[in-house]
């Protein structure tokens, strides 16, 4: 009988609760839809930017690892936009656990000061605080890609035996875009 009983009451008390929260909720008055606040910038308050679309950051990374193939060398080569943003990465066979990285960098360095990365580094000598900058690597392999003289992309190389042929091969990506 007590457990009955017990029962009983636990149940009653879980109604209470429930009817006691459905009350509050019923009786609580709608929030007044908030004002949407809708405005169009003008067209002076506007910029457009130019940005390489995915088929030809791979056509350009592609050409980057094939012309490094072609050398025997294994390499890693980074597409960033002109924000910096990786558009495509691709890790050739046998290319260094650290290469990738370094290719994003170089990359990301290259569209940043639309130079390539060898003569940034040459750069280091006037303005050694240049390499705390995060992100940044200033070592020969990095390319930036232009349209109308504006950086647009970087494409970055990292893996060969030095930093020269990781520049020749970003450059390499950059021609393939010409076409």
């Amino acid at each position: 009988m007590k457990k009955i009983l017990f029962g009983a009451t636990a149940a009653a008390v879980i109604a209470a609760g429930t009817f006691g929260a459905v009350s509050a909720n019923a009786s609580a008055p709608a929030a007044a839809p908030a004002a949407v606040v809708r405005a169009d910038a003008g067209d002076d308050n506007l910029q457009q930017s130019t940005h390489l679309t995915i088929e030809a950051a791979t056509k350009a990374a592609q050409a980057t690892l094939d012309a490094a193939e072609k050398e025997n060398q294994r390499v890693s080569v980074a597409v960033v936009d002109r924000n910096g943003n990786t558009i495509v990465t691709l890790r050739g066979d046998g290319a260094g656990p650290q290469s990738y990285e370094s290719a994003e960098k170089k990359a990301y360095t290259a569209v940043s000061w639309n130079a390539t990365t060898s003569v940034l580094a040459g750069r280091l000598a006037q303005a050694p605080n240049l390499k705390d900058i995060p992100g940044t690597l200033f070592l020969a392999g990095g390319a930036p890609v232009t349209a109308k003289g504006a950086p647009i992309a970087g494409i970055g190389v990292a893996g060969a035996p030095s930093g020269d042929l990781d520049e020749k091969f970003a450059q390499a990506g950059v021609a393939a875009l010409a076409n």
